[in-house]
Parts: C-alpha cells; structure tokens; sequence
C-alpha cells in the first residue's frame, strides 16, 4: 500500500491466534522458524514503508539481541494495535512508542556497531574476575537475506538439537 508491499499478516493472524508477547528463550525450533520469517517480513515492510536508515534498522538486526528483542516487541505491538477488534486509538499509540523505539534503536545500532556494510558481534563488556571477552572482528555484508536464511537454519538447529537432548532424557529417567 502507498508504494511499499502490504504488511504481513504474521503466524498469528494465520492460526487465529491473539498476538502475543514473545519469548525468543522459550522457542522450540519450529515456533522460532515461524517467528524469524514473520519478524522478518515485519521488519522488511516496516523498514520500506518508514524509509528507515540503517542507523535505526542496519541489514544484520538478526544477528543482535537487543535488535531482536527491540524490533520483535515492536511487532507484537504493532499486531495488537491493527488488530480489526482493537480500539481505534491504538494505532496513535503505536506511532508514539515507534518513536520512542526508534530512538532505542538508535542507541542500540551505535552501541553494538553494525553498519551499512560491515558487521561486527555485539561487544559485552568483561567484568572483574570474568575470562577475557573474545573480540570480533568486522565481517563485510555481502548478501544479508543469504546470511539471514543460514543464521535462522543455525538458530532452529541448535534448538532441535536441545529438544532431541532433552526428549532423550526423558526418555532416559
């Protein structure tokens, strides 16, 4: 609509389902694939329809944390906001804390230093008597959909992994 694509619909207007906080800790693989796709989608149409710079949403927000948990509550906000039996306020407010997100986000982008065309892991500060934090080295952004397609396989990998772990200790006992 107005020249950007429609916004998604997301995985909980497709099962009827009410829109709900998530939990990015509590996924198992296959609600995490569900979840990556729409937020992505979201984040996409959000993003061309706002012209928003990469100082607020950069091409690799999925690979930091606070830009998940930041943009993926956002989302759900907005889920609830257009939803056809909310009040009919509830889109103002969503532009009031979009704004106020948008400044989050800025603040986070130029904490964790993801740019345009280079990335680098979020930098985690050591405290006293803690090993040494690793540093990142930047890493150029070839292709970001490829890199968001092989970070979201590794994501539900390593949760089915622990799913397999766990149903085979429940087997176990």
């Amino acid at each position: 609509m107005f020249g950007s694509p429609a916004p998604p619909r997301g995985a909980a207007d497709a099962d009827e389902e009410p829109p709900h906080p998530i939990n990015w800790n509590l996924l198992t693989g296959d609600e995490a694939e569900a979840e990556w796709l729409d937020l992505n989608a979201w984040v996409s149409w959000l993003r061309a329809t706002y012209g928003l710079p990469p100082t607020v949403i950069p091409p690799f927000w999925h690979r930091h944390d606070e830009l998940v948990w930041e943009l993926s509550a956002l989302h759900t906000h907005w889920l609830n906001a257009y939803d056809p039996d909310g009040s009919p306020s509830a889109p103002l407010a969503w532009h009031r804390d979009f704004a106020d997100a948008r400044n989050r986000l800025r603040e986070w982008v130029s904490t964790c230093g993801t740019k345009l065309d280079r990335d680098r892991a979020t930098r985690i500060t050591t405290w006293p008597g803690e090993a040494p934090a690793v540093r990142a080295s930047e890493v150029a952004i070839e292709d970001r959909d490829a890199d968001f397609v092989a970070y979201v396989l590794q994501d539900v990998t390593a949760r089915r992994r622990i799913e397999d772990q766990a149903r085979a200790i429940a087997r176990a006992s």
